[in-house]
């Protein structure tokens, strides 16, 4: 499982980027099959990959934002690294964690080594030293202290490692690496750069689109640092199939290729009320495409995203899928593929996409749902809800002048319901420029109740 941070579902050839380079994936693509329907759990970093690993909603485990104080992912979820050992599988995770401090060392707080990972390699957020020469990596729970790589290199590399010489080789393996790149901050070799400085790409820059959010003052200038780093972490994905291939594991090995939500953007006078100064997200180019909405958006652009599989003799070749996939599908559908049973003492909200991945229908019992993060600024700003069904997407908002001074965000909205509502055919207006809710009065009677209860069966959950 391979898991880019920040990545568009238009930032790679494959999905239509007319810029940037993306040979490695464009190749992978063809060998696989190519998710025009795929989702994360979550629209921001620690949600998704909760919903990733426990194949569970992410607010049901206490992700209403990212990892942070007592927000962490607790030892009592079950995770797909833990499920698979059941059946004889060596696990590793490389890369951005996110879900925990792995800093902090204390009993029964959480890392990748007590949630299922045989060995680790990872740091507890971003490069935010720099992702030239990272220096927040810990191993097996050891500060390693600066590496002298990229950070997607350092961890390819480390993937590549373990594979070739710290694992039984004649055991199955689970190995998930989850790449910084392109979130903040940028700052890819010059050689990638430099490929994007040129009047071609400033021709074409004009022709893409971000979610519908308007773009603060002339920041292009920093357009070759993002493009740039996305073909970095093209190159490194390659090196890491190529190894997989050349240690003869091709056709026995499942490799997914995703994203953790949608694209990042630089914060708008819009959204602040006033001036903005985020010289970091100043070079964030990263789009979701033709879709409304980017990272935390509730909308399509904050959670649809790249979905690419290839399993050779068994997905075709080259093939696409138009199927409705999220980031809690996953757990279920590798546990199908590898005979292990997926916990019944819990609610788990994915379920077996492995038809889908076939491009065939995918039974549901319940709507997909996603949750914005409450943060800052932006809960008044943006929706707080989604609900995907019957081909219709539900937007729902909560009555912010509601709340009293004296609850937290957070704790008002544990005890509120949203009370706005907005709706979208998929089938007919897959961009969301259209409200249809006046028109659907006996679709919104059905779809409102069932957000609600869906919500509250969500929020309402605790797992002591």
């Amino acid at each position: 499982m391979f898991l880019a941070g920040d990545l568009g579902y238009g930032d790679l050839g494959c999905y239509g980027h007319p810029i940037i380079k993306t040979p490695h994936i464009d190749k992978f693509a063809s060998e696989g099959v190519r998710l025009t329907d795929c989702h994360a759990g979550g629209t921001v970093c620690s949600p998704s990959r909760a919903a990733l690993l426990t194949g569970r909603n992410p607010y049901r485990s206490g992700f209403y934002y990212i990892a942070h104080g007592d927000t962490y992912l607790r030892n009592e979820e079950v995770t797909l690294a833990e499920l698979l050992k059941t059946e004889g599988y060596e696990t590793c995770f490389v890369g951005k964690w996110h879900l925990s401090n792995l800093e902090k060392q204390e009993k029964g707080y959480s890392n990748p080594g007590t949630q299922g990972f045989d060995h680790w390699f990872a740091t507890s957020v971003n490069a935010f030293d720099g992702p030239a020469s990272p220096g927040r990596f810990i191993r097996n729970g050891k500060p390693v202290g600066e590496i002298d790589h990229w950070y997607c290199r350092a961890i390819v590399e480390e993937a590549m490692e373990w594979m070739e010489n710290k694992r039984e080789q004649d055991k199955p393996f689970f190995l998930m690496v989850a790449s910084h790149e392109p979130h903040t901050p940028i700052d890819p070799p010059d050689g990638y750069t430099k490929m994007y400085e040129t009047p071609r790409v400033d021709s074409l820059e004009k022709t893409i689109k971000y979610g519908e959010v308007k773009r603060p003052g002339d920041i292009s200038e920093h357009k070759s640092e993002y493009y740039g780093t996305i073909t970095q972490l093209d190159k490194a994905f390659g090196d890491l199939i190529n190894f997989v291939d050349g240690q003869g594991m091709k056709s026995s090995t499942l490799v997914l290729f995703t994203s953790d939500n949608g694209p990042e953007y630089p914060v708008t006078e819009e959204i602040t009320g006033g001036e903005w100064d985020d010289p970091l997200r100043d070079k964030c180019f990263g789009t979701p495409g033709d879709y409304h909405g980017l990272k935390r958006y509730p909308y399509e652009g904050g959670h649809r995203v790249p979905g690419i599989v290839r399993y050779p003799g068994h997905i075709p070749a080259g093939s696409q899928s138009d199927q409705l996939i999220n980031g809690t599908d996953f757990l279920p559908t590798f546990c199908h593929l590898a005979g292990v049973k997926v916990p019944s003492d819990r609610t788990i909200d994915g379920v077996d996409i492995w038809q889908g991945l076939l491009d065939n229908k995918v039974a549901r019992e319940k709507p997909v749902m996603w949750l914005y993060p409450i943060h800052g600024i932006y809960h008044e700003y943006m929706p707080q809800l989604a609900m995907r069904e019957d081909g219709y997407t539900l937007i729902g908002r909560f009555s912010f002048n509601e709340k009293p001074d004296s609850l937290s965000t957070l704790k008002w909205i544990k005890r509120s319901i949203p009370s706005r509502f907005e709706l979208y055919n998929m089938s007919e207006d897959p961009y969301q420029t259209r409200d249809v809710s006046e028109e659907n009065p006996g679709l919104m009677n059905k779809l409102i109740p069932e957000m609600k209860k869906r919500w509250l069966n969500i929020r309402d959950e605790e797992l002591d």
